[in-house]
């Protein structure tokens, strides 16, 4: 697997992961739970994981949203 992006904001966790979904990559999110436990909203941040096979196709899904405005 491969980190796609890392982040807090559970909004833009939530919106990646349906948005690969809808082009069928599966993304996990890593440390959600570490980041929880920490207690601190920024310590540990989340990590989106694709498979390796998936990783490009997910960097041009980001790519282009980024080009579209978004904060990603």
């Amino acid at each position: 697997m491969k980190e796609l992006i890392r982040a807090n904001d559970p909004v833009l966790l939530s919106w990646i992961v349906a948005t690969l979904s809808g082009e069928n990559i599966e993304a996990v999110v890593f440390d959600a739970h570490t980041s929880v436990l920490e207690g601190s909203v920024t310590a540990i941040e989340r990590r989106v994981m694709v498979i390796d096979e998936d990783y490009a196709r997910a960097q041009r899904i980001l790519d282009a949203a980024r080009d579209d405005g978004l904060d990603v």
